[in-house]
């Protein structure tokens, strides 16, 4: 070691911290569609929020229905908030992705490197390193991985694109990673 710069041998890791052997590189810019299968994939998983999602629905119904026959006839300030709700309850993962999309798609172009030592995603405005020991495991969707944090309410989830990788053969490397680093939820 020399006086005044700290030389270490992180094992063929590059100065981000991620390894460069074996990895996987994304380069791509969020869509709607993108943060939507993030976030569907995470409400499937936590269920909660569809359980309390179904009850409010299923007594807002019986709130309508009961009001439409005590009075014998459809009332309309009741049907209008009915219809209300339920658009709300419908359209609250397509409401929550736009404002999520509102957030990240303002950053640029995502550059994500996938390695042995963890991730790493860079846009135009920051950098986010994270060790795989942050990640609770992945869910593999049609078009996308969908990586979930460990805290208990998925508050954290990244969202990789296939449509991000340079080449075919690279969504077989990226699930190679992602299995021999991480667990399938």
């Amino acid at each position: 070691m020399t006086e005044g710069r700290n030389t270490i041998d992180n094992g063929g890791e590059s100065a981000a911290g991620i390894g460069t052997e074996a990895a996987v590189q994304l380069v791509y810019r969020p869509q709607p569609a993108d943060t939507l299968v993030g976030l569907r994939v995470r409400q499937r998983i936590k269920r909660w929020g569809l359980v309390l999602r179904s009850v409010f629905l299923v007594l807002w119904v019986g709130q309508w229905l009961l009001v439409t026959l005590s009075r014998g006839s459809v009332d309309v300030i009741s049907t209008v908030l009915f219809l209300l709700v339920v658009l709300l309850v419908g359209g609250y993962p397509r409401l929550q992705a736009a404002q999520v999309q509102r957030i990240v798609g303002g950053q640029g172009e995502y550059r994500t490197v996938v390695s042995d030592a963890g991730i790493s995603t860079t846009n135009d405005h920051s950098t986010l390193i994270q060790k795989w020991s942050v990640l609770r495991g992945y869910r593999e969707a049609p078009g996308h991985f969908v990586l979930l944090s460990r805290d208990p309410n998925i508050l954290c989830l990244e969202v990789l694109p296939k449509h991000g990788l340079s080449t075919p053969e690279d969504v077989d490397r990226l699930r190679a990673l992602l299995d021999r680093h991480s667990v399938r939820v």
